[in-house]
């Protein structure tokens, strides 16, 4: 479903643009430069293009969304510039979206699009919950509003003089203006305090606030009692696909088709794409880079260079430590790249029979289209996996998000009745305290993961016929993304807006002349937005 080769032969020796790296990002940086009619080839370390955003076959006759493997925050103005449709991108928005099974009895939650229906499922734990759940909704929806617009426009440039900032900082005051001073006021609470806190103000039913606190420490090696952690939910809640706002939808094809389709624009615009073709360093005359050399020797040169890469890798492995500014090199080693993730890509016979919601046949209810959330009764389950994860080793009820996109498109399995079963699992450390992630502990985790499910879906364990696991030395190693992190560098408060990557290089410019960040490592940060890639070849643009 992904390229596996995109062209054979450089077409030339020279670029007005090189692209590192063909996740998402990359291509949709080198669409858009081709738009305004550069010259732009991208190169791809691995035999598909995607990056995190792949599909690929593990299991023989089952396709997985192999990293990242739902859609939602893929920017409107992304989609409709590049005209994504056209070039096939389809997708299923989901209604429900969202199961929570309650451990050790037949009792559930179960939220969707409509709210009248979210009432009534809520007011089987708390009436109260059920009153305040509008009215949480549409504080979340007044915020996002505000707050998405900054996801489309470069970060407040602090180095410039304060006149040139002023038609910034006038944009900055129209977004957040309408969000009134009280509103103002829950935004910052949110965005400071620990997403445990938020829920416990608006709700006093426990598995309410954890089905959706978990939004908050999602891929965040952190406790829902931590500060910071609202705005990883916010982060999560920001998207929605075709009008519907907050929904989240599967990819025909797998997330290799949002690839396919931006790298079939990028083609349409004459981009060159190259698969297997390692970057082994940035080519620079003094200060200015001017291309790069494959591992394989070969030097290909060009205007500018993007780095689709992570920051650490682009300024530990591309560009020699000695071309660098002390205190630039320093911040960039101070960034954190901590995961708690490990992804666990399965293919088993038959659905998993929720003692929830029993199934009634083989065929797909609406609760297997949703995320189904396992160790998410309350949010001192989620604290007590984070503790785990704190003293060196995986979690004994690890949070489990269980997807399972075949329940809606058969295009990704072969048989009739078997299904693609997607788990993102925390928390799991990088370097667990008394072991290294052999393949027998790597096997002894998916096994555990497996069994935890089995307490919500007793048949899931006799169902699997294979799987393919991912701990955060895998995600490093397989997609060249540092320490697993699926968002390139922490979402934490300190690593974002005007101090992602670092602060004074926040818009997407290095200190080397001719040398962009165009992953999420820069601002907005992570997901399968394509907007660093926008907004880096917007900015690079205007330095040609």
């Amino acid at each position: 479903m992904s390229f596996r080769i995109c062209r054979r032969y450089f077409s030339k020796q020279s670029y007005d643009a090189i692209i590192i790296g063909g996740g998402h990002n990359g291509l949709t940086a080198a669409a858009y430069l081709a738009k305004a009619g550069k010259k732009v080839c991208v190169l791809e370390r691995r035999h598909v293009l995607g990056g995190a955003a792949v599909t690929e076959e593990i299991v023989p006759g089952f396709r997985f969304s192999r990293a990242s493997y739902l859609l939602s925050l893929l920017r409107p103005v992304v989609m409709q510039e590049l005209n994504l449709k056209k070039f096939g991108l389809r997708y299923h928005i989901r209604n429900p979206n969202s199961f929570t099974p309650i451990r050790d009895t037949h009792g559930s939650l179960t939220l969707g699009m409509d709210m009248a229906e979210n009432q009534r499922e809520i007011a089987k734990f708390s009436k109260a919950d059920a009153e305040n759940y509008p009215k949480y909704e549409h504080f979340i929806s007044e915020v996002t509003h505000a707050f998405e617009q900054l996801m489309d426009y470069e970060p407040l440039d602090l180095q410039k003089p304060i006149h040139k900032m002023l038609p910034h900082l006038y944009l900055l005051y129209k977004a957040v203006q309408p969000l009134g001073l009280r509103n103002a006021v829950d935004f910052y609470e949110l965005m400071t305090a620990p997403i445990s806190k938020i829920m416990n103000k608006w709700f006093e039913s426990d598995v309410l606030k954890a089905t959706l606190g978990t939004d908050g420490v999602i891929g965040l090696a952190a406790s829902p009692m931590d500060p910071g952690t609202g705005y990883v939910l916010l982060h999560h809640v920001i998207g929605g696909l075709d009008e519907h706002k907050g929904a989240w939808g599967y990819v025909v094809g797998g997330m290799g088709a949002v690839s396919n389709a931006i790298a079939e624009c990028a083609k349409s615009h004459g981009v060159e794409i190259f698969t297997e073709q390692e970057v082994d360093e940035v080519l620079l005359d003094g200060n200015v880079a001017k291309g790069v050399r494959l591992a394989n020797g070969r030097e290909i040169h060009s205007k500018i260079v993007m780095s689709n890469a992570t920051p650490h890798v682009t300024f530990n492995n591309l560009v020699k430590k000695e071309h660098l500014p002390a205190d630039f090199y320093r911040s960039v080693s101070q960034i954190d790249y901590t995961s708690p993730v490990t992804k666990i890509n399965v293919a088993v016979k038959e659905l998993p029979n929720f003692l929830a919601k029993p199934n009634l046949g083989s065929e797909p209810m609406p609760h297997h289209q949703t995320t189904i959330h396992m160790n998410c009764e309350n949010m001192q389950v989620v604290h007590d996996a984070v503790m785990d994860y704190k003293n060196g080793r995986y979690s004994r009820r690890p949070v489990i998000e269980m997807t399972i996109p075949s329940s809606v498109d058969r295009t990704i399995v072969d048989s009739e009745d078997g299904h693609v079963v997607l788990l993102f699992t925390q928390y799991t450390p990088f370097s667990p305290k008394d072991h290294e992630w052999t393949e027998e502990k790597k096997t002894e985790y998916a096994k555990h993961v497996f069994s935890e499910i089995d307490a919500y879906a007793p048949n899931f364990s006799s169902s699997v016929i294979g799987y393919d696991i991912l701990t955060p030395p895998d995600i490093q190693n397989t997609f060249g993304i540092t320490g697993g992190n699926i968002f390139h560098g922490s979402m934490s408060l300190d690593q974002l807006y005007t101090s992602r990557p670092v602060s004074k290089w926040a818009n997407y410019s290095t200190p080397i002349e001719s040398l962009y960040l165009c992953g999420s490592g820069a601002h907005p940060g992570g997901g399968v937005t394509g907007a660093p890639g926008r907004l880096s070849a917007l900015h690079a643009l205007k330095h040609f």
